[in-house]
């Protein structure tokens, strides 16, 4: 099997974990590249994960390119057209660029020229779950007409992808609208929760829930999609944003989106993140015991 060389454009959280599925699977040549790599606070976790995940930290986008093949940008989405425009200069025809970010379908066309310009292969990717704990394994919708390369270059290492259209857009419209679901129902959750606990409520309508829609557990969902809120609420929030703007452009009043984008905007604000360590938080009720207490600071 021919073992492609791997570059990382953003080395995140879903790059670290990618990464490491990717080193799992056999893969041996990994680099990565992060503007942020010398940034006090946030260098240091960069260049933590790096070492657990054996990848190899270079200090240059040039650097990058020279050492891979197929790159993957995952960056944050505010970040995801810069950090094209910025590795394409460096690009040649024989490199696939991947990009995972969670942005529009019209920005993931603009990259898509960007890129396409150079000779280049581009690759959409819309991650369809959270990466932890799937890592590299994580489902994913490809468009463009690099999809089906990359998906015969990825695949044989564990890759799950599905090439949906030679064209960019479709993979991200799915990813998009699935969100309005997905993180609307996290902002609900939340704000379920955030109502309820103090007339003990909660465990009520758990319970009314679930003769409502049998089958699922609510309390086990609240602790995890409000965990997920307290973890990822900023990008989260952008990614709605982003939601809403692709609304708009359809004549969609993206009331819902925006809605989502508040709830979750507002969690992140509250900074009470850190308290909880990399795994998160456990329970949702040790979400609401942290507000509590940074409430009581802030009187």
């Amino acid at each position: 099997m021919n073992e492609p060389a791997i570059g990382f454009v953003g080395f995140g959280e879903a790059g670290f974990h990618i990464a490491e599925g990717l080193k799992s699977a056999g893969i041996t040549r990994i680099s990565a590249f992060d503007i942020n790599r010398d940034t006090p606070g946030l260098g240091e976790i960069i260049r933590r994960r790096a070492e657990q995940a054996e990848v190899c930290l270079l200090d240059s986008t040039g650097a990058l390119t020279a050492s891979a093949e197929v790159l993957f940008s995952t960056v944050t989405c505010a970040c995801a057209k810069e950090a094209a425009e910025q590795t394409a200069p460096f690009l040649r025809p024989h490199h696939i660029y991947a990009d995972l970010n969670s942005v529009s379908p019209a920005l993931k066309q603009e990259i898509e020229r960007a890129i396409d310009s150079t000779g280049a292969g581009f690759v959409e990717a819309a991650v369809m779950s959270p990466v932890p704990p799937h890592g590299h394994r994580a489902p994913m919708l490809l468009g463009g007409k690099a999809a089906a390369r990359f998906a015969e270059r990825m695949t044989p290492f564990g890759m799950r992808l599905e090439v949906i259209s030679d064209k960019v857009g479709s993979a991200a419209a799915t990813k998009m609208f699935r969100s309005i679901i997905v993180k609307g129902l996290e902002a609900l959750m939340f704000e379920s929760v955030l109502a309820a606990s103090p007339y003990g409520a909660d465990e009520r309508v758990f319970a009314s829930l679930a003769e409502s829609f049998p089958g699922i557990d609510w309390k086990r969902l609240a602790d995890y999609m409000v965990g997920r809120v307290v973890l990822h609420g900023e990008r989260r929030a952008r990614e709605m944003e982003e939601v809403a703007e692709t609304l708009r452009s359809l004549g969609i009043e993206p009331i819902m989106s925006e809605a989502a984008a508040r709830r979750q905007d507002w969690c992140a604000q509250l900074g009470i993140a850190s308290q909880f360590g990399p795994g998160g938080p456990k329970t949702y009720r040790e979400v609401l015991e942290a507000i509590a207490i940074e409430a009581a600071k802030r009187r």
